[in-house]
């Protein structure tokens, strides 16, 4: 009896599939997601996991966030117990964490609004910041725990402005992808990051949008009216739903 128990067990354990983004979001109807290159940044955010359906947005200190309103999901991320990862900086998280999933970690890079370069080997190797420089002053620590304390530097400094600066310019709209981001630069700005993309016969776009917000808050997959997906076409009256917009469409690479 044991031993069927545990098969079946087994049994449902296989068949049953993971919650993500591109499982619980399915295409709107006559258009189809666009297929990313298996192992990119794109893949990995169609793959992300979301908390229970029904979690809502809450803020670094357990209350729930001025922006519920909009959640059709939680990204299963930690927020931290600090006021630090917002909007810019949720975008800077997500990047970083697919990096340093792929061990890319020379690539884990950021400026500060000040302009200083903080890279994560530089931190992974013992240096700690210091009036705009690096000084040796730990052991060196590529650990996970280590990469969240970097982030939380990166978050300190860092923000719409400088992430705005190293972004690129997508010039064609039409070339929208997964993994590009919204942004205007400010104090406050704001960016969305795209989650996934879907395309019609037509090659017109839908996409789903995530964000964080201030004060900081879990990253949430975002919905106006109970849809998630967004499109260039339409105006969205979301909190800065004007930067769904050609002109402030960027992308990392």
């Amino acid at each position: 009896m044991k031993a069927f128990i545990l098969l079946l067990s087994l049994f449902f354990i296989g068949i049953a599939k993971p919650d993500h983004v591109s499982s619980r979001f399915k295409a709107p109807a006559g258009f189809q997601q666009v297929i990313v290159s298996p192992g990119s940044f794109g893949a990995w955010l169609q793959a992300l996991a979301l908390k229970p359906t029904g979690t809502p947005a809450r803020t670094y200190k357990g209350d729930i966030a001025r922006t519920n309103l909009y959640t059709a999901a939680i990204v299963d991320m930690s927020v931290g117990t600090q006021d630090l990862q917002q909007c810019a900086d949720a975008v800077m998280r997500l990047r970083s964490e697919y990096l340093y999933q792929q061990k890319n970690y020379k690539a884990i890079t950021f400026n500060f609004t000040s302009g200083f370069k903080c890279d994560f080997v530089h931190y992974a190797e013992g240096y700690r910041y210091s009036n705009e420089h690096w000084a040796l002053k730990a052991k060196m620590d590529y650990s996970y725990p280590n990469f969240l304390r970097y982030m939380n530097l990166v978050f300190s400094y860092a923000g719409t402005l400088s992430l705005q600066k190293e972004l690129k310019k997508v010039s064609d709209p039409n070339e929208l992808k997964t993994g590009d981001v919204f942004i205007r630069g400010g104090s406050p700005g704001h960016c969305f990051i795209v989650l996934n993309v879907a395309e019609d016969a037509r090659h017109h776009k839908k996409f789903l949008l995530a964000q964080s917000f201030m004060p900081a808050q879990n990253i949430q997959v975002l919905q106006e009216n109970s849809d998630p997906w967004f499109s260039l076409d339409k105006k969205s009256g979301i909190l800065y739903g004007e930067l769904i917009n050609k002109e402030y469409l960027k992308r990392f690479d």
